[in-house]
């Protein structure tokens, strides 16, 4: 197993990794919608959450050495159901492979944020 670690994209919150690669697959850490450069949480709308998330997966997929049409599963997590539509105009311009995905509402998130996605993805050996 390789870990996968970045800058680029936000630090662990906890006792975790942003992710790993076993066996030619990449597992990702939920990735939330902080500013890796400032730490902070900037956008307040769900558009703009949703773009530095997906923003934040594509560096930890870029770490894990594979990108986002490699990816065949992801995880969505909204506070709000009601951001649904919204959510999924920005989350289209970066899975545009159309990966298998399930997309739940959550009571809440790390640093209550509005969104949270996590990935599995291929990696060439």
């Amino acid at each position: 197993m390789k870990v996968v670690a970045t800058e680029k994209a936000p630090k662990a919150l906890g006792p975790y990794s942003q992710g790993y690669v076993s066996g030619g697959v990449f597992y990702s850490a939920g990735q939330i919608p902080v500013n890796p450069a400032t730490d902070t949480v900037e956008a307040d709308t769900i558009e703009g959450q949703a773009e530095q998330a997906c923003k934040n997966v594509g560096e930890v997929l870029k770490a894990a050495g594979t990108d986002f049409d490699h990816v065949v599963k992801t995880t969505c997590f909204l506070s709000d159901m009601g951001d649904f539509a919204a959510f999924n105009e920005v989350y289209a311009k970066y899975f545009t492979s159309k990966p298998a995905r399930s997309c739940v509402a959550v009571k809440a998130l790390p640093k209550n944020v509005l969104c949270e996605i996590e990935v599995i993805a291929a990696v060439e050996e």
